[in-house]
């Protein structure tokens, strides 16, 4: 079966249906490209056409390129892969330009591919589906589009209206794609798209693009008008500032609209291809599509959930603790139609924790965003309380307390008998083992461990901890519970710090081990964010707190102790121990940290840093270097341990849990792509110089005498 069905009617109009066989949407692949070029036949052995109308038989329009397809590309396979872009594109703009109308009826999303082929037409009509999404998301995957997107986009609406859809691959719905001309007409029905697409073609016998009219002028102006000149002359400045030099992809879009806007259509298509050919054969794109699009894939599709074990959903949850956390995690839920019992000792402290929602909801009313209705509903699911009582019939609970094993377990003990028969306990610890904390409970079976990130409303990782004698039951109602509230959960095995809060510290303490070394703190943190890291160790040691992170290792040393082992003192524990207890320094809450907080002002480094400054001349390079590689060791240890039971889960939660460099597609895939052998000879010299953090975990070593990735 062809990918496009091509049907003549009696108006001698063209309906070409698009529909990818053995997919459940539209994508620009093999199939597409094959039944593209039958299509182009057919319409060139046909001068007897009235116009073309494109539509799907899918649920959607189109979902854009292949990616499965667009991973393997490689630098070898350059010019065949250019060549394949550049006649498929000559293909969609012989369509384009043939002189009769050109229609997309649009029942559904449309993005990358699928917008790019709607913007080959010469009207657009959408179904007023409040669903649907448009634009061309491909910077997010480290690619930009290449079917003709940049062109198209930037002669419509002009380079800086075009720039943030395209440099920041947002996406928009119907309304918005019409307030920006790019959908001319909406329709309440698939038949009334068709009818009013029909409509349209015989209403336009003649029709080419805007942009192919004699004396079509860019709307804002060339690249040389003064204005449009001013803007570039700090954009790409500006742009670095933000991608560190780390993204690709960005440049490469703005320098294919820049360049694109200089000259015709077809030789802007032809550069267009040449940058999409650049990304797509290069190691970024394939980094980020892995983890971003695969990876993120099969944790949705329940890679780490148990198999054979029914779908649960949950009704009714008990959040024990209202702080930051516990406000954010019951905003979470409630956002998602379920019912909270939001416990704390106080009802006055329950209340505030209640009136964290409120604040988001009231937000989102005032952005329009939200009906006042749907806020007040949302937030009458949420009953604030100091009696445990209330906590009669909930199937979850999440304890949501201070990081200490004695109250938690007080906490867990005091709300349990509450629990619904095979209900679940579940602890948001960032540290505490969970096979410990499950002491506390009268089914050990039933608990499990449940990392949310702060603020939950913006962090979408989920990590959940299996403890020792933690049931399948149990995983899989978390697992589905995490996804219900739309979050994206990775399963990980119990241990001190679990993953993410251990890796994590690798991140921070290498930080203040530069510190303590004497180099200049502005330094640490550039070298950082050139690394990829959303914000410096010194910055993040402030938002978490300097006394937390002290109390955590008094904690752990304790606990080690008991076990007949030690945590070795390092230089990171001096740094903060001096900033707490001879500088009275604790961090961002209490207004001094590494950073001074002006009320009003921007936050900016402490003088007093000045005390561990010496003349240590480390390179910029090295300084990356250990901070990708101390966590990305340390994750593959934990792959070694079995804390970590996937490379999916390893790569989706150190992104998305510990703000691993996106570019480098999660700490496991930056040792596949720094390339295993050169990795490990670098992890040697790293050993050498600074020590046992370094040192190369013995799958590594496997791995290169095998000649295989970490997969």
């Amino acid at each position: 079966m062809s990918a496009i069905q091509f049907e003549k009617n009696a108006d001698n109009i063209v309906i070409l249906t698009l529909d990818s066989p053995n997919q459940s949407a539209n994508t620009m692949n093999a199939d597409f490209r094959n039944a593209l070029t039958e299509t182009v036949e057919k319409l060139k052995a046909d001068e007897n056409i009235a116009g073309i109308i494109f539509r799907s038989a899918k649920k959607t329009f189109f979902a854009g390129g292949d990616l499965d397809e667009l991973i393997q590309a490689t630098p070898e396979h350059a010019t065949e892969f250019f060549n394949m872009i550049e006649e498929m594109k000559a293909k969609l703009r012989y369509i384009e330009t043939r002189g009769i109308p050109v229609v997309a009826a649009l029942n559904g999303t449309a993005l990358g591919g699928g917008w790019e082929l709607a913007l080959c037409c010469h009207h657009r009509i959408a179904l007023n589906d409040a669903k649907a999404k448009f634009g061309l998301p491909e910077v997010t995957l480290g690619l930009l589009p290449g079917g003709g997107g940049i062109v198209r986009m930037v002669r419509l609406l002009g380079l800086q209206n075009a720039f943030p859809l395209l440099m920041e691959g947002k996406q928009f719905g119907v309304d918005k794609a019409k307030s920006l001309g790019l959908i001319h007409d909406t329709a309440d029905s698939e038949q009334e798209l068709l009818d009013k697409a029909i409509a349209w073609v015989k209403a336009n016998p003649q029709s080419v693009q805007p942009f192919d009219v004699k004396g079509y002028k860019i709307p804002g102006g060339t690249p040389s008008s003064p204005q449009v000149a001013q803007v570039l002359a700090i954009a790409p400045a500006m742009l670095r500032d933000k991608t560190k030099g780390c993204y690709p992809a960005p440049e490469a879009i703005m320098a294919a609209a820049v360049e694109g806007a200089q000259v015709d259509v077809d030789t802007a298509l032809t550069i267009e291809s040449r940058y999409f050919t650049y990304l797509a054969t290069g190691q970024i794109s394939k980094n980020m599509i892995g983890t971003f699009w695969h990876g993120l894939n099969a944790i949705k599709a329940g890679a780490s959930r148990p198999k054979d074990i029914a779908k649960w959903k949950a009704t009714k949850v008990g959040i024990l603790g209202a702080g930051m956390m516990g406000a954010g995690i019951a905003y979470a839920t409630v956002s998602k139609g379920i019912q909270v019992i939001l416990k704390d000792v106080s009802l006055e402290a329950a209340e505030k924790g209640k009136a964290y929602s409120q604040k988001l909801l009231d937000k989102k009313v005032s952005q329009g965003r939200l009906s006042t209705e749907k806020r007040d509903q949302m937030l009458s699911l949420i009953t604030a309380t100091a009696n445990a009582a209330d906590l009669q019939g909930c199937e979850l609970m999440i304890e949501a307390v201070f990081e200490s094993p004695e109250l938690k377990a007080k906490v867990t003990q005091e709300a349990e008998s509450y629990l619904v028969d095979g209900g679940v306990m579940a602890s948001n610890t960032s540290t505490l083992p969970i096979t410990t904390l499950a002491q506390a409970s009268k089914n050990d079976q039933n608990f499990i461990g449940l990392h949310f990130f702060s603020p939950v409303d913006k962090m979408q990782l989920v990590e959940i901890i299996k403890g020792k004698n933690t049931s399948s039951e149990t995983l899989a109602k978390a697992y589905d519970f995490v996804q219900q509230i739309g979050k994206t959960p990775i399963v990980v095995n119990d241990s001190r710090g679990f993953f993410t809060s251990r890796v994590f510290g690798t991140f921070v303490q290498e930080g203040l081990r530069l510190l303590a070394e004497g180099v200049h703190p502005a330094k640490i943190e550039m070298a950082a964010l050139k690394a990829g890291m959303p914000v410096g160790p010194l910055a993040i040691q402030d938002e978490v707190s300097l006394t937390l992170s002290e109390h955590v290792a008094t904690e752990t040393r304790k606990a080690l102790q008991a076990e007949g082992k030690e945590l070795p003192h390092s230089g990171a524990d001096d740094v903060i121990q001096t900033m707490i207890h001879e500088f009275n320094r604790k961090g961002k809450a209490a207004g001094a940290g590494f950073y001074d907080y002006p009320e009003g002002g921007k936050k900016q480094l402490w003088e007093g840093l000045n005390h561990w400054k010496k003349d240590n001349a480390i390179s910029e390079q090295e300084m990356i270097d250990r901070f990708l590689f101390v966590q990305s060791l340390d994750t593959l240890r934990c792959l070694e341990e079995g804390v970590l039971e996937s490379v999916v889960d390893g790569n989706v939660g150190s992104i998305f849990g510990i703000g691993f460099a996106p570019w480098t597609g999660g700490a496991l895939q930056f040792l596949n792509q720094y390339g295993l052998e050169k990795a490990l000879l670098r992890a040697n010299t790293l050993e050498t110089k600074y020590g046992e953090r370094f040192k190369a975990p013995q799958r590594l070593k496997d791995k290169v005498q095998a000649g295989e990735k970490i997969l």
